[in-house]
C-alpha cells in the first residue's frame, strides 16, 4: 500500500506582526506624552490623561493588540495572546504597563520634569541636583555640598538661583511638596545636634523657609520630615555614597502619592 507524503509544516509568515503591534503601541505611548507636555493649561493635560485610562479601561488598545497577535481579551482588557517559535515553544508577550502608571507618571508631571530638566541643566551636569520621576511623584535631590555646608542647615547663598527654578515650577502647581531631609551614617554630635535626626529636620526646615519667605511657596502646600541615615540611595561605606546620601529631597506629590497625606481621602 503506498504511504502518503507528508506535508511540510506550514511557514508562519504573519510573525512580523508581533513587532508591528509592539511599535504601534509604543507610537502611541510616545504621542501621549509629547501631547500632554505640550499643554500649559493642566485641565487640557488631565483630560487627555483621562482619555489614555478610558482607552485602558475600555480595552481599546488592548484589543487591537490582540486581535493582531491573535489572542483574546479577559474582562480586565488584557490579552492572553501567544506565538509560537522555533521548537514550538510559546513566547508570551511582555506585561502592560499599568495605565494608572501611565497616567500619572507620563502625563501629570512629565511637563514639569521637562522643564526643571532644562533650567537645571547645568546643576544636573554638575552633579549637585538629580531628578527622579517616582510613582508616588517627582523627587528633586538637592546634594548637601552645593547646597548646605557641613554639619550646618544653613542654606548656601550661591544656590538660590537653583532654589528659585524649582520654585517657579512648584509655583504653578496645586500640589502638595514634601522637603525630606537626609544624612549619611556617620553620627553627629554637637553643641547645637544631638543627632542625624535632628540635622536633616533642620535642613527640611530651613528649605521650608526659604521656599516660603524668599519665594512665595505657601507653607499650607508643604511638610517637612526628616529621615537621618534610614533612606540611603547609596552605600555608606564609601565617601562617593556617603555623599549621595547627604541630600534634601523636595518631593512633588502626584495624587498617589498625596493619598496617604494627613486631611486627604483614598
Amino acid at each position: 500500500m503506498r504511504k502518503q507524503k507528508r506535508q511540510p509544516a506550514h511557514e508562519n509568515h504573519e510573525r512580523w506582526l508581533v513587532s508591528y503591534a509592539d511599535f504601534i503601541t509604543l507610537l502611541f505611548a510616545f504621542f501621549v506624552v509629547m501631547f500632554a507636555s505640550s499643554q500649559a493649561d493642566k485641565s487640557k493635560a488631565k483630560q487627555m490623561s483621562e482619555s489614555v485610562k478610558s482607552a485602558f479601561e475600555e480595552g481599546h488598545i488592548s484589543a487591537a493588540v490582540a486581535s493582531i497577535l491573535g489572542g483574546t481579551v479577559d474582562d480586565k482588557g488584557k490579552g492572553n495572546a501567544q506565538m509560537k517559535g522555533a521548537g514550538g515553544e510559546k513566547k508570551v508577550p511582555p506585561p502592560v504597563v499599568p495605565h494608572k502608571e501611565i497616567q500619572e507618571k507620563l502625563v501629570e508631571l512629565m511637563p514639569s520634569l521637562q522643564r526643571l530638566t532644562m533650567d537645571l541643566k547645568k546643576e544636573i551636569a554638575a552633579g549637585k541636583i538629580q531628578l527622579t520621576l517616582e510613582q508616588r511623584g517627582l523627587v528633586i535631590s538637592l546634594k548637601q555640598a552645593a547646597f548646605f555646608p557641613s554639619g550646618e542647615d544653613g542654606v548656601a547663598n550661591d544656590s538660590y538661583a537653583s532654589i528659585e527654578k524649582v520654585a517657579e515650577v512648584i509655583k504653578k502647581m496645586p500640589n502638595p511638596v514634601r522637603l525630606e531631609g537626609h544624612t549619611d551614617a556617620v553620627p553627629i554630635h554637637n553643641s547645637r545636634y544631638r543627632s542625624n535626626w535632628e540635622l536633616s529636620a533642620a535642613r527640611s526646615i530651613a528649605m521650608l523657609e526659604i521656599l516660603d519667605t524668599r519665594f512665595g511657596i505657601p507653607r499650607t502646600q508643604m511638610a517637612i520630615s526628616g529621615y537621618a541615615e534610614s533612606k540611603p540611595i547609596a552605600s555608606n561605606e564609601s565617601e562617593e555614597g556617603r555623599a549621595q546620601n547627604r541630600r534634601v529631597d523636595i518631593l512633588i506629590m502626584n495624587e498617589r502619592g498625596a493619598q496617604g497625606e494627613p486631611g486627604r481621602t483614598q
